[in-house]
């Protein structure tokens, strides 16, 4: 049977490489839509938490995953060579940038490798990580045709974009409109028709090209924006002039405008280093992306300027940055949601601890710090929040807004706040210890 029939009569074999914030919320919804799926990632702790009907994110619960095995019959599994018995493969995994900001292509290229490895005629293959555009054909496309098998003839390639958003409980996997395009018309065709059977609605685009130029697009027009917002916010801290009242206020008008809100830098698995993929594309054609460039400048700066706010703010009370006691509160690199990625509060982390300041943080999500990439910090766990652990800090950082906390109470028992979400804003009668960053 032809992967067009497989897909129309749901037996199509699904599998999705990458157990993480996108290919596991994407193997739920084409689980709950009847395809058999497997999950495939290279971390055994992943996939033997999987195994034994446990998540290890928030928003998604074990219970849905002891549904998935039970029900549907979904099936992890770290053994690539099952990938031969897949009708269509969706690759799920990091693209992180290097140390000199260019674009760290080996996952994507291992996992081409591995696919090639278990290449069959038929197979349809997807590409959602975000990257440049061209990788589709330009990376991964000869990868897979050093098999001999030819791509339009053999199997079929498409793009597809990630467009998670962790935590939104407005707009889950299945309800975000999805962007596909192939590198062909074939497997643009075989490719919608697969996610029309999953997701609420499928937009065609003429190739992969287009499709990887989308995501991209979607996460700069946020990036620079958001630089805009954080490099008013540090113009009207020194005009006495907040901010967050400035944007509130604009955003009254009924047209031509956005609201976009500042904070001390930029988190998550997009808008911090995706930009960046189109700017050393760009290069390649002699041409600079000046609004990317000076837009990461100014993201990547924030979580400085909130250092130096707090340095200012503790001259002020006669008390020196070193030795003195910070509390971070908030590690996950927005509200509401257990994920650490590119998260701000690990560069606050940093560079408090580089001046010598003694460092803790809390965060009801993250009760203790993972294994991470570019930071080198000692075992921390989450410090349970307390009147009297609060009163012992030097100065406690806002860093994350979570729902959970209260915001009057910390405050309250607290010496001096610095708040980089606005936070704070409804606390009464201290405003004397809150100092916006």
């Amino acid at each position: 049977m032809k992967i067009a029939e497989l897909i129309k009569a749901h037996k199509a074999k699904v599998g999705i490489i990458g157990m993480g914030y996108v290919g596991l919320p994407l193997a739920k919804v084409f689980s709950y839509k009847g395809f058999p799926v497997t999950g495939f990632d290279i971390d055994q702790v992943k996939i033997k938490a999987l195994k034994q009907g446990k998540s290890y994110i928030k928003h998604i619960p074990a219970s849905l995953i002891q549904e998935m095995r039970r029900k549907y019959h979904f099936h992890a599994t770290d053994n690539f060579k099952e990938l031969k018995a897949m009708d269509a493969i969706i690759i799920c995994v990091p693209t992180p940038l290097t140390v000199m900001r260019d674009p760290d292509m080996s996952y994507i290229e291992n996992t081409a490798r591995s696919i090639a490895a278990n290449l069959r005629k038929g197979q349809l293959i997807v590409l959602e990580s975000t990257t440049y555009p061209g990788t589709t054909d330009e990376v991964v496309k000869p990868i897979l045709e050093k098999t001999g098998l030819k791509c339009g003839r053999d199997f079929y390639l498409a793009f597809s974009p990630e467009r998670e958003d962790p935590g939104n409980p407005k707009y889950s996997t299945e309800k975000i409109p999805k962007v596909v395009g192939g590198v062909d018309k074939v497997a643009t065709d075989i490719a919608v028709m697969l996610y029309e059977k999953a997701v609420a609605k499928v937009i065609r685009v003429s190739s992969a090209r287009v499709a990887e130029s989308t995501k991209l697009m979607e996460n700069i027009y946020r990036c620079v924006n958001i630089a805009l917002v954080n490099e008013l916010k540090m113009l009207f801290d020194k005009m006495g002039i907040n901010i967050w009242e400035v944007i509130s206020a604009a955003a009254t008008k009924p047209f031509g405008f956005q609201s976009f809100y500042p904070g001390p830098g930029l988190g998550g698995h997009c808008i911090p280093i995706d930009p960046f993929y189109l700017s050393w594309k760009a290069r390649q054609y002699e041409m600079t992306t000046r609004f990317i460039e000076l837009a990461g400048e100014i993201n990547i700066s924030m979580p400085y300027y909130v250092v130096a706010r707090t340095i200012e703010a503790l001259n002020k009370r006669s008390k020196s940055v070193k030795n003195s006691r910070i509390l971070i509160l908030g590690m996950a690199y927005k509200k509401d949601v257990d994920d650490i990625r590119e998260s701000p509060s690990l560069k606050l982390m940093e560079l408090f601890q580089e001046q010598g300041a003694k460092v803790i943080y809390n965060d009801p999500f993250i009760p203790k710090l993972p294994h991470l990439r570019h930071y080198k910090f000692p075992p921390l766990k989450s410090t349970p929040l307390s009147a009297e652990m609060l009163k012992k800090q030097d100065v406690v950082v806002i860093s994350t807004d979570h729902t959970a906390y209260d915001y009057q109470w910390l405050v309250q028992h607290s010496r001096l706040v610095i708040d980089t979400r606005n936070a704070a804003k409804n606390v009464a009668g201290f405003s004397e210890r809150i100092v916006r960053a």
